[in-house]
């Protein structure tokens, strides 16, 4: 009774015939002795497939109807191209549409003049894309593809809906689906005052790199003649440590706010010691609105420099401390410096402290049997020291027991290598300082993103990255790490219908489509009365 209200309010509803049909018969299946006799999962399964036809129907009714009102409605004033040309003629014409559904046929009326291209108003109201398949089905490809491998993507694809695709195609709906990604951050507002007040005091930027295995084509000039030089003990896989000129990095960074977190020296030894366990701190801070991205394409000096960009952006102000997390590379360190110096910031530079901790594992071994307890508590001592701001008392005291002890160049190596990391970057290892202001002090973060964003998709067994491809799926995935692929994708449809219809007439004004007459409502009559 109500859908025939609705019909009788609306009676573009009854056009919906193909939809009408396929429900009626649905109906008439599902009340059937031999389905009747099913269990649940044959019967789940049935109405998945005939469940999809259905919708399939009712999308095709759908652009039937539009068709049919632009037919009896047409569009406001003259349809005017980007060339200046008045498009006079009129014909009929269609097009695919591979929908999540599955395919349906559009079609449209063409506006054409002779020497000059065809322009279909329905199909820039309608947003349709510049090839088959529908943004549903490209959505449903970028995020397939973050998941797992492009054939992956491809039989999910055509599993859960129905559409017809390969390989290959996917591949290309991925590298368009991440076109807009730059544009998307480029273009976005800087924070009301009083939301960036809103955030913890600290501003943190934090990078490293990881590699992928790419093809031969995509290795980066210097790193691809290496690889040609080399010889392969097989010849179906690459053996192992024949990896090394076959990997072009990957500059993965973060930036994120967080409150400070003041703790002493002896809390960190405590975190650090996995047979006790840590006397209890107030609940350890979150990283609040953290994004992270990675990038094959470009250098390490444009992605740390993308990050202090979007520092700016949360902190116009300049209000925050500004903390910079770094693992000891020397090219990172030089541009995390100069970059604060060409913005104008107070940076913080913290020199990860497990990277530390690993280079005095390493020098114990000079000194105690490896894996020993005493080893275990040289390191301690040693990493104790570190946290209270004497990292140079440790660096002399290394040098001067591995010379007690007369030992020779070779066998001292570890422990001059520590010695030598310690005093280099003194600068950067002022723990005592960052602990006291609440500070972070391990790249934990990064590290993190390097597995989850790089590693996880990227380094799947057999993978061999084209660039563009794995620049578009690193985008991806970056933006659903950092939850913003939803307001991404609103964007990137936008630009779309930008791209593909809006600049195609004249002033990239798509004219519109006139509206139809909304039917008279069909509501109790109103009578009036007499107020005495």
């Amino acid at each position: 009774m109500q859908a025939q209200a609705l019909a009788l309010e609306n009676p573009l509803a009854a056009d919906f015939t193909l939809s009408d049909e396929k429900f009626a018969d649905l109906k008439v299946t599902l009340a059937s002795h031999e389905v009747r006799g099913m269990t649940h999962s044959h019967v789940e399964a049935m109405l998945e497939v005939q469940g999809r036809e259905l919708l399939r129907r009712m999308y095709q009714d759908y652009v039937d109807l539009r068709r049919a009102q632009e037919g009896e409605l047409g569009v406001e004033g003259p349809v005017v191209g980007a060339d200046g040309v008045v498009r006079t003629d009129l014909r009929d014409s269609d097009r695919g549409l591979g929908s999540v559904f599955g395919d349906v046929r559009v079609e449209r009326v063409a506006h054409h003049t002779p020497g000059s291209t065809s322009l279909h108003p329905l199909d820039a109201a309608l947003n349709l894309p510049g090839d088959k398949y529908s943004f549903g089905v490209r959505r449903r490809a970028a995020i397939e593809a973050t998941r797992g491998s492009f054939d992956q993507a491809r039989d999910s694809i055509v599993t859960t809906t129905g559409s017809r695709i390969c390989k290959r195609q996917v591949e290309q709906l991925v590298v368009r689906a991440a076109r807009d990604f730059t544009a998307f951050y480029d273009g976005r507002a800087v924070p009301e005052p009083s939301v960036a007040t809103q955030l913890s005091d600290l501003l943190v930027i934090t990078t490293d790199g990881k590699g992928v295995v790419m093809r031969r084509n995509s290795l980066r000039p210097a790193t691809a003649r290496a690889a040609s030089k080399e010889q392969h003990k097989l010849t179906r896989r690459l053996s192992k440590g024949e990896k090394k000129n076959r990997k072009r990095m990957a500059q993965v960074a973060a930036v994120y706010t967080i409150a400070p977190f003041p703790r002493e020296p002896e809390d960190i030894i405590s975190e650090l010691d996995r047979r006790e366990q840590p006397t209890p701190l107030a609940p350890r801070p979150r990283p609040e609105r953290k994004r992270v991205w990675a990038s094959l394409e470009h250098e390490a000096a444009a992605v740390i420099g993308a990050a202090f960009d979007e520092a700016r952006r949360r902190d116009p102000q300049r209000s925050k401390t500004w903390v910079a997390l770094s693992d000891g590379n020397e090219e990172q360190l030089w541009l995390l410096e100069k970059l604060a110096v060409d913005n104008g910031v107070r940076i913080t530079i913290v020199l990860d402290l497990i990277h530390v901790t690993e280079y005095l594992w390493k020098a114990t071994t000079v000194f105690n049997r490896e894996g020993s307890p005493e080893a275990e508590a040289w390191v301690t001592e040693r990493v104790l020291n570190v946290l209270r701001g004497k990292a140079v008392h440790v660096a002399a005291g290394i040098r001067r027991s591995a010379t007690k002890r007369g030992l020779a160049a070779a066998a001292r190596k570890p422990a001059d290598k520590c010695a030598d990391y310690l005093l280099k970057y003194a600068g950067y290892l002022r723990y005592h300082e960052y602990l006291a202001a609440g500070l972070p002090i391990s790249t934990g973060v990064i590290e993190g993103a390097c597995r989850h964003l790089v590693k996880d998709r990227m380094d799947i067994t057999g993978a061999r990255w084209d660039l563009i491809c794995a620049e578009a799926v690193l985008k991806l995935r970056a933006l659903r790490s950092s939850g913003d692929f939803d307001e991404y994708w609103t964007f990137h449809e936008r630009l779309e219908q930008q791209r593909n219809h809006a600049e195609r007439y004249a002033n990239a004004e798509i004219p519109p489509m006139v509206q139809p007459t909304p039917p008279p409502t069909r509501g109790r009559r109103r009578h009036l009365s007499l107020v005495p």
